[in-house]
């Protein structure tokens, strides 16, 4: 019977969703080995030796949020639990509910766009998720509300793949290994492009109507109402945003030092 010793752990939080890439170190432990996080099981991506130690990698499941054990078993042959043979560290991990006031580069880039907007074109600005609401159905058309014109009004973004823009490679940074630098190599971005739809309305009688082209290069400018406003809609596209947090793949892969060899040469010997 081999006693499997826990010696450490890192990282030692994650997201409640999971998915999260965790190393175990130690000695003792099996060519194969179940690893649970608060009883539930983690996803074994490897087992192996580095430095005289037991290195597991292991991704962990969903789970709610809060502090839990680990317990790691080793497994026979059959991938049968061997009796006796595991260890339990408690609370070692704690499951983190993911923070609301961190913002996404999305919604800064939406943000910076309004700011823009209203620095260039026009100050009236606001922005909606949808203009799907129509109180008369029977013109065909959506209306969006207007507390004065001239007015703009952004409504988007939606999300349409693109894989011109994507480099679909996985991003890799250096970190402190066991025996030495190693590669934390993450995920490929989902990159995207955001369509958006602008919609403008203004006062035709005072003057202030040029609205011009949409995203096809054509014009909309069109009267609509007994109060004489003119009103266009437009679509643009902001190409190539990525957009995910590029959640990591894989950790372990050695990185490679330059070694130089040199040999001595004797006063006027030949090299």
């Amino acid at each position: 019977m081999v006693l499997p010793i826990l010696s450490t752990m890192q990282p030692v939080a994650g997201p409640s969703s999971g998915d999260d890439l965790v190393r175990l170190v130690g000695t003792g432990f099996a060519e194969g080995v179940q690893v649970l996080f608060g009883g539930v099981p983690a996803g074994v991506i490897s087992v192996r030796d580095e430095a005289g130690l037991r290195i597991v990698d292991a991704r962990t499941p969903p789970h709610l949020p809060g502090s839990v054990d680990v317990e790691l078993t080793n497994l026979d042959e059959a991938g049968t639990p061997v009796p006796g043979e595991s260890v339990v560290v408690s609370s070692a991990y704690r499951f983190t509910r993911s923070t609301v006031a961190r913002e996404a580069d999305l919604t800064r880039a939406v943000r910076q766009l309004l700011r823009e907007l209203k620095r260039q074109v026009l100050a009236n600005v606001s922005a909606t998720v949808s203009v799907d609401y129509d109180d008369t159905v029977v013109d065909g058309l959506n209306v969006i509300a207007m507390a004065k014109v001239p007015s703009l009004v952004l409504s988007g973004p939606t999300l349409r793949p693109n894989r011109f823009y994507s480099a679909n490679v996985a991003h890799e940074d250096v970190v402190d290994g066991v025996s030495g630098p190693e590669l934390l190599r993450r995920r490929p971005p989902y990159t995207a492009d955001l369509v958006f739809t602008l919609t403008a309305a203004a006062d035709a009688a005072r003057g202030v109507g040029r609205w011009e082209l949409d995203a096809d290069g054509e014009f909309h400018i069109t009267l609509a109402g007994k109060d004489d406003v003119r009103a266009f809609t437009c679509g643009f596209v902001v190409r190539g945003f990525d957009v995910d947090e590029r959640m990591p793949l894989d950790l372990g892969k050695p990185v490679t030092e330059l070694e130089l060899e040199t040999r001595a040469i004797a006063p006027g010997g030949a090299p």
